[in-house]
């Protein structure tokens, strides 16, 4: 039976004859073992994202070796065809690149690599969704390669239990393709498409978030260059001139304290605990514990070090992290 027989040939004639050729004849579909690692000299990653039992789930396997280059990429992946042209197309997109340079790779960057000619679409938009998976496992690869919580590249509040999509996707996906309405955030994300309880109040189960106060809150964003703001401060500290050693002590210490408001803050929030600056010294860090912080079991060990991976992350690769001795 052709593949005209199967899914009719209008339908079909929607996808792009590369989506076709990566679907039918994917060239990175496989997996990497420590061995391989071992004989290329490189770092093994290993990322997951979707859910297998729902039809759509995708594992990514990088070498990455010293130089923080991806040598070889593979995946696997558990979905339909456009999602294994995605995940080919997500591969070869990364392979070459710093593990920094892969993480900007977006669902756009992969649409637009399967597309035939710029003017027309890969794949039909109820398809989106497929891309935007990949670009969630790179984010995954990414945050286990620098060893830090993936929380940090995406917040990773559960918007749709059914669907299993993140806040963070959500948001990313309606700033990065400009959607207008909670119908094309399903088509991108999945998000809505079961139980509908997201979508909007007054559905079968209550929700934190719903789709129409995250498209209102983000398209508001974006008309205020929330993002834009956000790419010149990283822009800032990665400048030579404004090195994190080169700046005076109040100058670091607010560097610090907006890096932990932004991105350490929300983590701590969820468990309703806080951490403040107590002091600085050149590249040690010195943290207060606030709220249910205090007298964790993890406060010394695990939630230390992530506030220190995030600073080392988005600062500079040389600051420790210590609890104030005051």
């Amino acid at each position: 039976m052709s593949k005209d027989d199967l899914i009719g040939k209008g339908l079909w004639e929607s996808y792009s004859q590369k989506v076709q050729d990566h679907m039918n004849n994917p060239q990175h579909r496989g997996s990497f073992t420590d061995k391989d690692a071992q004989a290329t000299n490189c770092k093994l990653i290993v990322a997951d994202y979707g859910d297998a039992s729902c039809g759509d789930s995708v594992q990514l396997f990088w070498l990455v070796d010293k130089a923080n280059t991806i040598k070889q990429a593979k995946f696997l992946s558990f979905g339909c065809g456009t999602a294994i042209a995605s995940a080919d197309a997500m591969a070869e997109l990364t392979i070459g690149k710093t593990v920094d340079e892969a993480a900007k790779v977006t669902n756009i960057d992969v649409e637009h690599y399967l597309r035939d000619n710029a003017e027309t679409p890969a794949f039909p938009g109820q398809k989106m969704h497929c891309s935007v998976m990949a670009y969630d496992v790179i984010k995954r690869a990414v945050a286990k390669y620098k060893n830090i919580d993936v929380a940090t590249l995406e917040n990773q509040e559960m918007v749709c239990p059914c669907a299993q999509v993140t806040l963070g996707t959500i948001v990313d996906a309606i700033r990065l393709n400009d959607l207008k309405t909670t119908e094309e955030i399903t088509q991108y994300t999945k998000a809505g498409g079961y139980c509908k309880s997201c979508i909007k109040p007054g559905g079968h189960d209550d929700r934190k978030y719903y789709l129409v106060d995250i498209l209102a809150d983000t398209r508001k964003k974006m008309a205020e260059g929330y993002w834009e703001k956000e790419k010149r401060f990283t822009a800032e500290l990665s400048q030579p001139a404004l090195a994190f050693e080169k700046l005076p002590k109040a100058k670091q210490m607010k560097v610090v304290e907006d890096i932990m408001q932004k991105y350490v803050a929300p983590i701590l929030a969820k468990d309703k605990g806080g951490a403040e600056l107590a002091d600085l010294s050149k590249f040690d860090v010195q943290i207060l514990y606030q709220g249910a912080c205090h007298g964790c079991a993890s406060a010394t060990g695990a939630t230390l070090q992530m506030i220190e991976g995030i600073l080392r992350d988005k600062i500079d690769a040389r600051i420790t992290v210590s609890l104030y001795p005051g």
